[in-house]
């Protein structure tokens, strides 16, 4: 019933019921039910009521690096997926990639839909309260309010540009993310608004000084012509209510009823910010609002801070040791600190690539996305199953080189050889990924059956040039199945060398006697047995023909 939860625990919180029975009342249930695969997931409760909270960024860090939940497989499938193992839209996810054909001005556009701050004097409202970047907040001659981020000295582009690309990769993958847009400014196009204040020390506010924005100004990259280049971001619509976490769920959000680490969308980000190089996984880097949709609060969750990626953060390169440690890494930690350093990891000695406008990163050679790590473990990463990575590869999987060009072109960064390196490198790194993850599992996509029984579908290892074709070929098993009782009647067995299969005997006259019909596909390939387990699939016939309703993959318990 895992992929009946969504719709079941909707329902029974509706009534006040405990949503983890996730049983329906009655007799016997249908396997599928007329809405099935679901296309978003339900969110029929009123979250008005969802209140701000602070997350302790000192507590958030302990909880993260000693838990032991934060580490270790729960082995627990995703509990958000529909009918065909897929992520249904929702206030968390949007699918855009590999569900729908992106375009070189869709990457372009990313999440957009303005033009960026109106020219003129900005007024600066506050100071800005979280993040390690200079920067601060302004409001522009249109009345729009902006968070500003500015390069940190010494290292111009280096923070601007990564936020720049990756926002457009993280809402290309499905993420909610906020508007950004590169600008620049001179000092005299700002002025301090009345009512901005700082604090210097905590609970200890003043009103906000000329002197107080030069101060901020003085650690920031400017450019030749005394201008500053700088990332503004929009504010987001809605009531803020600060971040969520990576496990758990919202109490005082009626339709948050999956726990986090149970999401198959925050699984994926061990595989998209592996690839991205997105060390900073923390709460106070997403942010939750309550928008009003008909009447009624719902709840929008955004990875709003993704500028930690690539070769740099928000002070410049990265440390040498991010994406391979934790920030403490147990007997690895106190064996460096005992032998004075001496004590090598992989990290010392793998190959980087490094510019001053991207920073450093790994090269293909030195990235092994199964055991990169962010800065701190999180449940919902540790939870990951290979079926969770094969979902999130085949998103990776899905940027040509020419949108990835597109993405890099977006940095705008100085000096064009920097441009081609983070292409480059964001190629190289989704190849690694593609290697790693799409042979895990048997990698069918794309079932359709036509009329005529003709059953076909791709091998996305294939596809890749990830995997060769299995050996011998494909067989599929053909059955009615009774979506009541889940009875099965066989109908033989059919095979062919390409991933296209006919249908058994006497097919013409299935159509006319079936509702369902389900197929146990299976690459035939001895020497490959992760690759070719059974991969059941299930199809609804309608007026418009078949239709996929269910599929299910196989996956190995770690």
């Amino acid at each position: 019933m895992a992929h009946h939860l969504l719709k079941y625990c909707a329902v029974l919180t509706a009534a006040g019921t405990a949503c983890l029975l996730a049983i329906p009342l009655g007799g016997a249930a249908p396997r599928f039910r007329p809405d099935d695969p679901l296309a978003r997931e339900p969110e029929s409760q009123d979250a008005s009521g969802a209140q701000p909270f602070e997350i302790d960024l000192g507590a958030e860090l302990l909880i993260n690096l000693f838990s032991p939940e934060n580490r270790r497989p729960s082995n627990e499938p995703s509990a958000n997926v529909n009918t065909i193992d897929e992520v249904p839209d929702s206030g968390w996810f949007t699918n855009r990639i590999y569900a729908t054909p992106l375009g070189v001005d869709d990457i372009a556009r990313g999440p957009n839909t303005i033009e960026g701050p109106a020219p003129g004097v900005w007024t600066v409202v506050a100071a800005k309260v979280s993040g390690a970047a200079p920067g601060f907040r302004i409001r522009d001659t249109r009345g729009v309010v902006w968070f500003l981020t500015l390069d940190a000295k010494g290292w111009p582009s280096s923070a601007t540009g990564s936020i720049a690309v990756a926002c457009r990769l993280f809402w290309a993958l499905g993420y909610n993310q906020v508007e950004s847009y590169l600008a620049s400014f001179r000092p005299e196009d700002l002025r301090v608004g009345e009512s901005a204040t700082v604090e210097p020390r905590p609970n200890h506010k003043r009103p906000m000084t000329r002197g107080d924005l030069d101060a901020v100004l003085a650690r920031a990259a400017s450019n030749p012509d005394g201008s500053y280049r700088v990332l503004a971001a929009r504010a987001l619509p809605g009531r803020v209510l600060g971040g969520f976490r990576y496990s758990g769920t919202r109490p005082d959000d009626p339709n948050d009823v999956v726990p986090h680490e149970r999401r198959r969308e925050l699984r994926a980000l061990k595989v998209f910010a592996a690839w991205t190089n997105l060390t900073d996984l923390k709460a106070l880097n997403t942010l939750d609002t309550v928008v009003d949709e008909g009447g009624r609060g719902v709840v929008r969750h955004y990875l709003q801070d993704v500028g930690s990626t690539f070769g740099a953060g928000a002070n410049g390169p990265h440390d040498w040791d991010e994406g391979h440690e934790y920030l403490y890494e147990g007997d690895a930690t106190w064996r460096r600190l005992m032998t004075g350093g001496l004590y090598l990891r992989p990290w010392q000695t793998v190959p980087y690539h490094e510019h001053p406008e991207i920073g450093r990163i790994e090269t293909a050679g030195g990235f092994d996305p199964e055991q990169w790590k962010p800065r701190t473990p999180t449940a919902a990463i540790a939870g990951a199953r290979d079926d969770d990575t094969f979902w999130a590869a085949l998103r990776v999987g899905a940027f040509s080189d020419a949108l990835l060009r597109a993405a890099a072109h977006e940095a705008h960064y100085v000096d064009p050889a920097a441009e081609s390196m983070l292409a480059a490198v964001l190629m190289e790194r989704r190849d690694v990924i593609l290697r790693t993850y799409l042979p895990k599992i048997t990698p069918l996509v794309r079932f359709t059956l036509d009329r005529r029984g003709q059953l076909a579908f791709e091998n996305a290892a294939v596809n890749a040039g990830v995997g060769p074709p299995p050996a011998n070929g494909y067989r599929a098993e053909w059955f009615v199945f009774d979506n009541t009782t889940q009875a099965l009647e066989a109908l033989g067995a059919t095979t062919a060398r390409e991933p296209r299969l006919p249908g058994p005997d006497g097919w013409d006259r299935v159509g006319s006697r079936a509702s369902y019909v389900k197929v146990i596909v299976t690459p035939i390939d001895p020497e490959r047995r992760a690759s070719s387990r059974p991969v059941q699939v299930y199809f609804h016939s309608s007026g418009d023909g078949w239709q996929l309703v269910g599929l299910e993959r196989a996956v190995d318990a770690r």
